[in-house]
């Protein structure tokens, strides 16, 4: 059914504010911004949502992005030829209707609308036409994207000014937002010179996005597929990427000096000197990007067979017939749109984009919307924005391990805390050298074994009583997590982070020996954020307490609550069985039941309800047939499982079943924070983790002042 339009946009479309993503010029990242703005939106809390109404000529990718970045499933756009044939024959009032139905269709229970408009591609050239008749069918308000291409900030400023003119006459009250992308500058002083243009023009910058290597870093899986390259060795081609590339044609004195990590290097087939260097260098622990062989000549196999250890370390090389030269040509002329499966640069560049848009005209564009929720991309911003206010020093004892290195130069570099690696300083730089990894002056590197020794006497004295000998400590002390562990202890440090290659046991034992637990509290447990498509949740115990009982689980609920209530979440507490309410009985219903007595007793101001099923807990249509009473079914913030196991297996399950990122597990009732990592866990794993770590280490500081 076509919607119907009035004077004033859509009817039934006025709860949703609609902002309309138009170009100011050709290949300014129109895509990419818009899914930029989508995700600065979805960090505010509100429900976002997008439509692409018309297709590229191409295949289009918009809608295939979005739903790789987000959770979002917008409709499909009008097909080009139907728009086309309804601009020949005149009938644009039936293109206006078809495109508003789109947009309804994907704006449906959205508080804000993200519309991106047509691109003006070759033969296309009613596009901006067709941008100002959308504008005004959907009663949005404009948001133009601009890119400088060999361009001043003036010239910029005027091109902006002049697509602005385009859409005609918008109204006093109508503000024109502009997003300048891929600014070639990246300081505060010089991007004022560009904002002070646009402002010039009576135009709004609402965002100043600076050009980044990064966000054009291809796979070399894309590499090969765009020039038709054969795969001699895949190696880590889907995950590998390249930021810039060099022709080898020299001696190998004279090539050496282009070798770097992140780099593709092209050299003809025959110069088996260069291709013994690559692979020295490979196993060396330099991540170069990937090889071609040009020329349309077979490699010397043995020579092959002698790089085959750099080869099984992930190196992909590809062979091509086009000479050095023209491959070089072909390779930098590669379209630089992101691809459709490539999730890491998608995120990366909506992040980049959403990082720079205006705090203050967001809250504009979302005020007086329905209530919040706190959305994934939400709960993280706020996670790096309240770190940064807490500045703690957080001690990392798996200062060597690669993953740990480059979680803590970001998160250092991203003033998230003030980061502490545990190991020899030789080792780190070494390392770090091999990942490609830039550490930030200011990051600390300590070698636990010169350190070792001022902690010897005070680990004694903590411990005496339970028989701790100087001889037992020099052996302790040996373990860089019981340094690091020390150091909380005597104030040196706010936090510590481990376990990406220990242990949980490992982790936690130093801190039980000698941090101890929260005064009045005698029990240690867990829990995980677990960032759901449309809002983050908190499980526990999913790590350590391994069978509760009903006490103990009582305090688990209560440890979880305040929890979540510290991080941002309001707690509406499920306590679950495989029975809800009185409907199943039995020694571990009445264990939940107990458990929720207990915890209603203690804090009778908790929004708590068990014992409650899964599915009763967190979907309202079960809920209104399993627990219609309850406060907390059908929308619980916080879920309680019965015990370890149930808790382990359930949170893995929806993790890996359902791609959901799951923070954790976080810690709760000692005395300092000390956290533990997965040993599968990512680098943006540890970031967030050690973001974490420093907002507890600020709420503890707080509760002792």
């Amino acid at each position: 059914m076509n919607a119907i339009l009035t004077d004033s946009g859509v009817m039934g479309a006025s709860m949703t504010r609609t902002l309309f993503v138009a170009p100011a010029g050709r290949s300014v990242g129109l895509t990419t911004t818009a899914l930029g703005l989508v995700r600065a939106l979805d960090r505010q809390g509100v429900r976002v949502a997008f439509a692409k109404p018309i297709s590229t000529r191409a295949a289009d990718r918009s809608i295939a992005l979005v739903k790789l970045g987000s959770a979002l499933q917008p409709p499909p756009p009008l097909a080009r030829k139907r728009v086309e044939d309804l601009l020949s024959s005149g009938d644009e009032q039936t293109l206006l209707e078809e495109v508003v139905a789109v947009c309804n269709l994907a704006a449906a229970g959205a508080d804000v609308l993200v519309v991106e408009g047509m691109v003006p591609e070759g033969g296309a050239a009613y596009s901006m036409r067709v941008n100002a008749l959308m504008l005004r069918a959907l009663d949005a308000e404009l948001v133009l994207v601009g890119a400088p291409v060999d361009q001043t900030p003036t010239e910029l400023a005027e091109s902006l000014s002049i697509a602005a003119r385009g859409f005609g006459e918008l109204g006093e009250a109508r503000q024109v937002s502009c997003i300048l992308n891929r600014v070639p500058v990246d300081d505060d002083e010089r991007l004022a010179t560009w904002s002070a243009a646009v402002t010039a023009e009576k135009l709004t910058p609402v965002a100043l996005v600076p050009a980044r290597e990064d966000l054009s870093a291809r796979r070399v899986k894309d590499l090969a597929e765009a020039i038709s390259a054969k795969v001699l060795h895949a190696g880590d081609m889907h995950h590998r990427r390249y930021r810039d590339v060099r022709l080898c044609a020299m001696t190998v004195p004279n090539s050496l000096k282009v070798f770097a990590p992140d780099r593709l290097l092209i050299t003809p087939a025959d110069r088996d000197d260069i291709i013994l260097a690559v692979a020295l260098a490979v196993m060396g622990g330099m991540r170069i990007a990937g090889l071609v062989l040009t020329g349309g000549v077979a490699p010397n196999e043995r020579v092959m067979q002698l790089c085959a250890p750099a080869f099984a370390l992930g190196l992909p090389v590809l062979e091509l017939d086009d000479g050095s030269f023209q491959t070089a040509t072909r390779v930098n002329n590669i379209d630089g749109q992101i691809p459709i499966d490539d999730k890491e640069r998608v995120e990366l560049a909506m992040n980049v984009v959403a990082d720079r848009i205006d705090p203050v005209w967001l809250r504009s564009v979302v005020a007086s919307r329905r209530a919040q929720r706190l959305s994934p991309p939400a709960f993280r911003q706020r996670l790096v924005e309240e770190a940064r206010l807490a500045h703690r020093r957080i001690v990392l004892p798996e200062g060597t391990e690669p993953r740990t290195i480059a979680a803590a130069a970001i998160a250092q570099e991203r003033g998230i805390a003030r980061c502490v690696l545990l190991g020899a300083p030789d080792a780190v730089n070494e390392q770090a050298r091999k990942l490609g990894v830039k550490l930030p002056a200011s990051l600390e590197i300590i070698d636990p074994a010169s350190v070792a020794g001022r902690y010897l006497d005070p680990l004694v004295e903590r411990r005496q009583a339970r028989g701790m000998t100087r001889e037992r400590a020099e052996e302790e002390l040996q373990d860089a997590i019981m340094v690091g562990t020390m150091m909380l202890t005597l104030g040196e440090a706010d936090g510590l982070v481990s376990g990406a290659v220990h242990t949980t046991a490992h982790t936690i034992r130093p801190a039980l020996q000698l941090i101890k637990t929260v005064p009045g509290c005698e029990l240690v447990s867990s829990v995980f954020f677990m960032c759901l498509p449309e809002q983050v949740l908190v499980f526990g115990d999913c790590a350590v307490v391994p069978n509760p009982t009903a006490e103990q689980l009582a305090e688990i609920a209560i440890q979880s609550a305040d929890t979540a209530a510290a991080f941002g979440i309001q707690p509406r507490v499920a306590m679950l069985s495989y029975s809800t309410g009185i409907s199943g009985s039995g020694e571990d219903v009445e264990k939940v039941l107990r458990a929720t007595e207990l915890a209603k007793a203690r804090r009778p101001e908790l929004i708590i309800d068990g014992p409650l099923q899964y599915d009763a807990a967190v979907m309202p249509d079960v809920a209104r047939a399993k627990a219609p009473t309850s406060a907390v079914a059908g929308k619980a913030t916080v879920i309680i499982f019965p015990d370890l196991n149930t808790g382990n297996v359930t949170y893995k399950a929806v993790q890996r079943s359902a791609g959901v990122v799951a923070m954790g597990p976080l810690l709760q009732g000692l005395n300092r924070p000390v956290n533990d990592l997965s040993r599968g866990c990512l680098i943006d794993d540890i970031v967030f983790t050690i973001a974490l770590t420093a907002i507890q280490a600020q709420q503890a500081s707080s509760r002792k002042g």
